[in-house]
C-alpha cells in the first residue's frame, strides 16, 4: 500500500508545483530529471494520476473541504473503467464502482459529498453558454476524461505500404476516411513509417478541413498562401489535396518555419516562398498580387484540444477569450486585401467558442465583396479526435468599392 501512497502524494507534490505557465509534459519531464528515484513504472503512474486530475476542469474549485489528495483519488475513479490496483488500495469502496456508468459515478460522489451539487458536466467546463453551435455539450465534457487517439493522414501513393507497415507491426489500428489511421496515442510512429513522407501525423479532426476545399480541387495553379503556417500541417495538406499549388508560408515565430523548412523537406517540397511576419502589424511582406486561397489557421484558445492538454482545461479563465478574438479580427482584416477578387479564406481554429468562430466569420461577412460559402465545427470528441472549425469564404470576382 505504501507505494500507492507514494504515488498520491508526489502526484500532489507535482501538482501544487505546477502554475500552468508551460505545458504540463514539460514540467513533468523537468521533475522526473531532477528525482531520477523514480522508474518507468512509477512516473507512468504518478502522470496518469495528475492528468486525470486536470480532466476533472473547474470540479474540485469549489469542493475546498475536500484534500487535494482525496480529491486526486476522486478524479482517478471517474477516469477509471474498470478496477484499479491503487483504488483497490487507497479507496476499496470507490473501486468496487468503477464499472458504472459516468453518470451514475458522478451521482453517486455528489451523494458522498465528494464533489459539489449541480450539473456535474457544467462542473468540469462552466462556459456551456459559450459554445460554438453543434456542440452536443455532454457528450464534449464527457470527452475530457479520455485522451484522443493518435492519427496519421496517408500521403498520395503511399497507401498500401502504410496500410501493410500497420498490419505487420501488430499495432493496433483502424482505418478513417479515405486516407485517415487511428492509432493508440502513444505509437512511437518514427519507428514504424517515413514521417512526413509517407504519412503525416495530423489528428483526424485537421484533415477533415480539406472537406471544404472541394470548390477549388478542379484547379491548377492555385497561388496558396498559409499565413499562420506554424510547422506546415496545413500546407501539406493543401499540396496534397490540391492539384499544382504554389505555396507562400509565413509564420510570426522564426523558430518554428525552422521546424517547417526541415519538414517540408523530407515531405519532397520544395518550390515554396517563405517569411515572417507578425500579422496583427502593418507591411505585412505578402504579394500584393495576392493569392487565390489564404488558409488563415488562426491563434485561438486551443479549447478543442483540451482533451489531450487538460492543464489547459483547468487553467483557463473566460476572461482569456477577449485577448484571441481581438486578435483574430486583427489579422483576418490584415490578410483580407491580399486574397484575390475570386479568390478563398479558409479561416480555422481549433477552438470551441462562438466567440472566436462564428463571431469571426460574421466579422469577416461584414468586409466589401465577402461571402460565407461553408462553415462547419468537426466534433471530433465522437471519434476521440480534437475538436475543430473551418469556414470557406469567397471574395466577389469584382472589388466592391464603398
Amino acid at each position: 500500500m505504501s507505494r500507492f501512497h507514494s504515488y498520491l502524494n508526489t502526484s500532489a507534490t507535482i501538482i501544487r508545483l505546477y502554475n500552468g505557465t508551460e505545458p504540463f509534459a514539460s514540467m513533468l519531464k523537468k521533475f522526473f530529471s531532477a528525482h531520477k528515484k523514480y522508474g518507468s513504472r512509477d512516473r507512468k503512474q504518478i502522470s496518469h494520476f495528475c492528468y486525470c486530475y486536470f480532466r476533472t476542469g473547474k470540479m474540485f474549485f469549489t469542493a475546498a473541504t475536500n484534500t487535494l489528495e482525496a480529491n486526486i483519488i476522486t478524479a482517478l475513479f471517474l477516469c477509471t473503467t474498470e478496477h484499479n490496483e491503487t483504488l483497490s488500495a487507497i479507496a476499496p469502496d470507490l473501486n468496487a464502482s468503477t464499472t458504472l456508468p459516468i453518470d451514475e459515478k458522478m451521482l453517486l460522489l455528489q451523494q458522498r459529498t465528494l464533489i459539489p451539487g449541480g450539473d456535474p458536466f457544467e462542473l468540469i467546463f462552466p462556459w456551456k453558454s459559450l459554445l460554438s453551435e453543434g456542440i452536443a455539450f455532454r457528450h464534449f465534457a464527457l470527452s475530457f476524461f479520455s485522451q484522443p487517439d493518435l492519427f496519421i493522414r496517408i500521403r498520395p501513393g503511399y497507401k498500401e505500404r502504410v496500410l501493410q507497415l500497420c498490419k505487420d507491426s501488430g499495432v493496433n489500428y483502424y482505418a478513417i476516411g479515405s486516407s485517415g489511421i487511428g492509432l493508440p496515442n502513444h505509437t512511437k510512429t518514427h519507428e514504424l513509417f517515413d514521417v512526413n513522407k509517407e504519412v503525416v501525423v495530423q489528428d483526424y479532426s485537421s484533415q477533415s478541413v480539406q472537406e471544404l476545399l472541394l470548390p477549388l480541387q478542379q484547379s491548377r495553379g492555385l497561388r496558396v498562401w498559409d499565413c499562420c503556417a506554424a510547422s506546415g500541417g496545413k500546407s501539406i495538406l493543401v499540396n496534397d489535396y490540391l492539384n499544382d499549388v504554389s505555396l507562400t508560408v509565413s509564420d510570426i515565430r522564426e523558430s518554428i518555419l525552422i521546424n517547417l523548412h526541415l519538414r517540408f523537406k523530407q515531405a519532397g517540397i520544395k518550390n515554396y516562398k517563405s517569411f515572417v511576419a507578425d500579422l496583427s502589424q502593418s507591411d505585412i511582406p505578402a504579394d500584393p498580387n495576392g493569392y487565390d486561397l489564404v488558409i488563415c489557421d488562426a491563434p485561438c484558445s486551443g479549447s478543442g484540444t483540451w482533451a489531450r492538454t487538460p492543464e489547459q482545461l483547468f487553467y483557463w479563465q473566460a476572461n482569456k477569450l477577449d485577448h484571441y478574438t481581438v486578435l483574430q479580427k486583427k489579422i483576418t482584416t490584415a490578410v483580407l486585401p491580399f486574397v484575390k477578387p475570386g479568390g478563398y479564406l479558409l479561416y480555422i481554429t481549433c477552438s470551441v467558442f462562438k466567440n472566436e468562430n462564428e463571431d469571426i466569420v460574421e466579422s469577416i461577412k461584414q468586409q466589401p465583396g465577402m461571402e460565407l460559402l461553408q462553415m462547419k465545427v468537426i466534433c471530433g470528441y465522437t471519434i476521440k479526435a480534437d475538436n475543430m472549425f473551418a469556414a470557406l469564404l469567397r471574395k466577389a470576382d469584382v472589388a466592391i468599392s464603398l
